[in-house]
């Protein structure tokens, strides 16, 4: 079947709110090469379980497509257009399979020397979605703070080497309380800007008692999911045959419910620990790379307002197949390795903060956890700057902003 041939009956499947949603744009979609559909097509049927920034960026998409003429139309996707595809990939399933489709289309452009035109079509048509359909700033500066060292003494190499050069560094921060501090400052904002999905708390541990109003996300209190994945994992690979292109479809095919995460009731947050969990590679094991991993697509996908990030102690490395197993035995942590993997990930979750619209206004801040070092960075904030003096962390914050 083509994009031309397309029905709206053909959408019965959809979730519901996906299927309203395509209903309005079906003759628009049958304008569309079949090399470009599937991959837009993969965003529909994920509408439903999408957050409010991803759904307002695809209607926004689905709009100006609806705006095109059909010579507009061929203008934007030339590139996709040429793009040649096998009669196994035109006669799947790829309304209903999307994912399915995009995957295998991504391994026929690799052996069919079709990647890199691909690549530039893709590249293409974003610049130019972007340029009539530009991001909209937030409604108010944003706050990433960072929390790394848990537990942990003071190493000796120096810490926050990377984000220093970028705002001023403390070594006279008053600790007492520190985490119930930024909690409270992050509660705050949550209440003060009441959307949904805007304020976040991310724990690589054990999560400390929060405001109810912030999106929480706990590698302790996904612990039986990681359980029920490692499960599945070792089921799968012990299966003949299987190989890790395998593995991945089938971890892509789960939901929610097969997991245990179904009866929590907020199918958005359920549908994205999922994909954390099966998309992230090592979120079931480390809990440094969970936090870090969570941040990286709570940044991209939500696009939140605030965001605290706490690092834990991880389990120290071992082979994999030990790691999966499905021993009891109390792991052996590192916190060390953890306190190193929590100062690059806190620099990641900088860069990833200025990948979002308003960079330039937002603000951000790294305390290593107990103790007395931190790192500010804000627009109010000079550069590469060194204090001693005693401050506490109300008055960094309040100085980034």
């Amino acid at each position: 079947m083509l994009p031309s041939d397309l029905k709206l009956k053909q959408f019965n499947r959809y979730p519901p709110e996906a299927r309203k949603l395509v209903t309005g744009y079906v003759a628009e979609l049958q304008r569309l090469p079949l090399s470009f559909l599937p991959s837009l097509l993969r965003e529909i049927i994920e509408y439903d379980f999408k957050f409010p920034a991803e759904r307002h960026a695809l209607e926004k998409e689905l709009s100006n497509l609806s705006s095109l003429s059909t010579e507009q139309i061929k203008d934007w996707l030339q590139g996709f257009a040429q793009i040649r595809l096998s009669s196994q990939l035109e006669n799947s399933d790829w309304v209903n399979a999307p994912g399915q489709f995009v995957e295998q289309l991504s391994s026929h452009l690799w052996t069919t020397h079709q990647l890199d035109a691909f690549r530039t079509a893709a590249l293409a048509y974003a610049d130019r979605l972007r340029a009539v359909v530009p991001p909209e700033p937030p409604p108010v500066p944003r706050l990433g703070i960072t929390v790394i060292g848990q537990g942990t003494a003071a190493p000796e190499e120096p810490l926050f080497r990377k984000l220093r050069a970028h705002g001023a560094y403390f070594s006279g921060v008053k600790p007492d309380n520190g985490l119930e501090l930024l909690l409270n400052t992050v509660a705050a904002r949550a209440k003060a800007h009441p959307l949904p999905y805007a304020h976040w708390y991310i724990d690589g541990g054990q999560a400390a008692p929060h405001d109810p109003a912030l999106t929480c996300v706990s590698y302790r209190g996904l612990e039986p999911a990681r359980a029920a994945l490692s499960t599945k994992i070792r089921a799968e690979i012990q299966r003949p045959g299987m190989g890790p292109e395998v593995l991945r479809t089938r971890l892509a095919q789960l939901r929610p419910a097969d997991l245990g995460l179904a009866k929590a009731g907020d199918a958005v947050l359920d549908r994205f620990q999922v994909k954390m969990l099966t998309e992230g590679s090592g979120t079931q094991i480390f809990s440094t790379t969970f936090a870090q991993w969570t941040a990286r697509e709570a940044l991209r996908r939500a696009q939140p307002l605030t965001l605290l990030v706490r690092f834990a102690p991880r389990q120290r490395q071992k082979p994999m197949n030990e790691m999966l197993s499905a021993s009891r035995e109390v792991a052996e942590l590192d916190p060390l390795g953890s306190l190193i993997d929590g100062d690059m990930g806190a620099y990641y979750n900088w860069l990833n903060l200025q990948r979002l619209t308003g960079a330039g206004h937002s603000s951000f801040l790294v305390w290593f956890e107990g103790h007395n070092e931190a790192v500010a960075i804000g627009p109010s904030l000079p550069r590469g700057t060194v204090s001693n003096a005693a401050a506490g962390l109300e008055q960094l914050l309040s100085w980034a902003s």
